[in-house]
């Protein structure tokens, strides 16, 4: 049965968490040809209309929908109705999936001795997937992965074939088409292919969406696709895109199906295949164009150990119950379904609040790995590194503040931790070294002739790096570190004066992190009830003040969120020092890339971090929707110098003083 429920707040050490079954554990004591070629007899839809990939492009090309719109357009351009279905099915065809089971049994063949050789295991929830077993025969199903590696679409396939459920079609980006004879084979496995944007083209909008509900509403196979849209290159959740999200949800608004299942599903990654790729792109580095000899290129990988997936289906949420006095249907009714209309804004509202809440359920359900914490450790001991036996304490506090707060944590309490700590420096031996008894952010001996900017991006490509593994964290301790800096800014201990500091800073912060609209006052609840359950916080109706004992924890809550404050503080400081100077949103990132240069290698910066370029957008997001910062005269910026300077004032006021970052270059 599909839940209503997507997330509530509730005491998270009562949260029941699955048992996993590691699938490789049979593959590695069975004949993988004997796996690919098993029986494969996938549970169906009960209402499923038999369809074969080319009838799919048939009943697309040829519904009400398409139709429309292709006589709307053949009278606003002047073409002949017969050309611009010709363009449409040409659309189709670009499009379109050719899945085949004798392809997906050639990757389920290639996989595993692919996982095999770079995991140690493959962990999936084993309830989740007779959830989904029972959710995919009753009701249409769209899986909605978080997206942290290109393995992602590959993985889940690969557990949907070995748990003999319905094999998905996948939305992919048109990049893949590049890869050839790889672009044809995930094509084939059940990829269709989507361009990345495409504006104005009404035609391709109505082919690429009557494509997909065509899928939804026949029950032909589950629908996956990525909320986020892209790979989260800094491991933190994406503002969600409600494209997709809106098209799928479209046939139960419409009255054409009865309900919907959406499935979060949450992977989390020991250690990321791409983490040095990333770690590059967000310093400016164009990301690699996908190819196929790129993909041979990467055969070294296989020489690596990457640890362990953990992969968790979330609990069914019904899209009826979901819109249950929300959404009024009726107003469907009203117009006949083939023609196109822009939904309403109870819709869109509805649709935005079911993605963020999505996106908090593959927060919850995400596996945190030991190394997690300690790259957390790791990242506010960066100038004066921990000793061993100093980091191993300090984990073992995190580790247990984590389970306070709810943390879905993947620790083995059956060994020491000394050992569990071991491990997984070794298994991140790349990211950090040991010496001379004290754990250092390190990759070994660097380039002793490097310029100081050089040496700069190289650390700041090891700083990145780890932070991705923080940010994993971030869900867990976000609310109870915006209330800690809240408590560290405020003149005094009254609650409300906290609760007005705690609201500025989600609302300023809503671009960077995951934070539902119109929650506050919950988050806030929330915050107080975790930071006064854990004895860091007494909290009484019109006073928050700090315990004796609570300070460490305020000071780790704050250094958590310290390097993203910096970063919105220094690109405040920077929009006011150019505010007299042409600047355009595309000028945007490498101007405040240059200027933070500058201020890191004089020391008057802490953390390298704020080099990112997706803090950068993600703050000149949030500049934007408060009024600081206006869009004119297309892509330039105009600086609102009072509301910049009050954002400024209230956020920290100036930048901190030199420190001795600078030196260690």
């Amino acid at each position: 049965m599909a839940s209503k429920e997507v997330y509530s707040r509730r005491d998270p050490m009562l949260k029941k968490r699955d048992d996993f079954e590691d699938v490789l554990e049979e593959r590695r004591n069975s004949s993988d040809l004997r796996y690919a070629v098993k029986c494969f007899t996938p549970v169906l839809y009960k209402g499923l209309t038999p369809c074969t990939p080319d009838t799919l492009k048939i009943t697309t090309l040829h519904s009400d929908h398409v139709q429309y719109v292709i006589r709307q357009v053949a009278n606003e351009t002047g073409k002949a109705p017969d050309d611009v279905q010709g363009e449409a099915l040409a659309i189709l065809d670009e499009m379109a999936h050719r899945l085949q089971l004798s392809t997906v049994r050639f990757f389920a063949f290639t996989l595993s001795k692919v996982f095999k050789t770079l995991f140690r295991s493959v962990s999936v929830n084993e309830e989740g997937i007779q959830r989904l077993q029972q959710a995919i025969q009753e009701h249409p199903v769209v899986l909605l992965p978080s997206h942290r590696s290109y393995m992602d679409f590959l993985l889940m396939s690969y557990i949907l074939y070995t748990y003999d459920l319905s094999l998905p079609v996948i939305a992919a980006g048109m990049d893949f088409m590049g890869m050839k004879f790889v672009g044809e084979m995930l094509r084939m496995s059940g990829a269709f292919f989507i361009r990345r944007s495409f504006g104005a083209d009404k035609l391709y909008w109505a082919v690429f969406s009557e494509y997909v509900k065509t899928i939804v509403k026949n029950g032909y196979a589950p629908v996956e696709f990525f909320l986020e849209g892209t790979r989260s290159r800094t491991a933190k959740s994406l503002t969600p895109k409600l494209g997709l999200l809106n098209i799928v949800m479209e046939p139960f608004l419409k009255g054409e199906v009865y309900d919907i299942c959406l499935v979060p599903v949450s992977i989390s990654y020991e250690r990321i295949l791409e983490e040095a790729l990333y770690a590059r792109e967000l310093l400016g580095v164009p990301k690699p164009k996908e190819s196929t000899s790129g993909l041979f290129k990467a055969r070294k990988i296989l020489r690596e150990d990457y640890g362990s997936i953990h992969v968790y289906f979330g609990q069914p949420v019904s899209v009826r119950s979901l819109a249950q006095g929300h959404v009024d249907r009726r107003q469907y009714i009203l117009t006949p379904r083939h023609i196109p209309a822009r939904p309403s804004e109870d819709i869109v509202r509805f649709v935005n609040s079911a993605a963020y809440s999505l996106v908090r359920a593959q927060e919850e359900n995400s596996v945190l790995k030991p190394w997690v914490l300690l790259a957390t450790l790791l990242l506010q001991k960066e100038e004066a590194p921990l000793k061993l036996d100093e980091l191993t304490e300090g984990v073992v506090w995190l580790r247990d503040l984590s389970r306070q707060y709810g943390a879905f944590l993947h620790w083995p309490d059956h060994i020491r931790p000394s050992e569990v700590v071991s491990s997984s420096l070794a298994l991140h031996g790349g990211l950090v070294r040991v010496f001379e008894g004290r754990v250092h952010l390190e990759q070994g001996a660097g380039n002793a002739a490097a310029s100081p900017e050089e040496k700069l991006l190289s650390r700041a490509v090891l700083v990145l790096s780890c932070a991705s593994y923080r940010n994993q964290a971030l869900h867990v301790f976000l609310r109870p570190a915006l209330l800690a800096l809240a408590v560290g800014a405020a003149s005094s201990t009254r609650k409300q004066e906290i609760f007005e500091r705690f609201k500025f800073l989600r609302d300023v912060f809503s671009n960077e992190f995951i934070l539902c609209a119109g929650a506050t006052v919950e988050d806030f609840d929330e915050a107080c009830y975790l930071l006064e359950k854990t004895g860091a916080l007494q909290v009484s109706q019109h006073d928050v003040e700090v315990t004796k004992r609570g300070q460490r924890t305020l000071d780790f809550l704050t250094g958590v969120l310290e390097p993203f404050l910096q970063g919105y503080l220094v690109i405040c400081g920077f929009l006011l020092e150019t505010a007299a100077e042409a600047l355009t949103q595309k000028s945007f990132g490498q101007a405040v890339r240059q200027f933070i240069i500058k201020h890191l290698l004089a020391g008057r910066l802490r953390h390298s971090e704020v080099l990112s370029s997706d803090l950068h957008k993600n703050a000149l997001a949030a500049l934007l929707r408060l009024g600081a910062v206006r869009r004119v005269q297309q892509d330039s910026l105009s600086v609102d110098k009072m509301k910049l300077s009050s954002i400024l004032n209230t956020l920290g006021g100036k930048l901190p003083p030199p420190n001795v970052a600078a030196a260690r270059l």
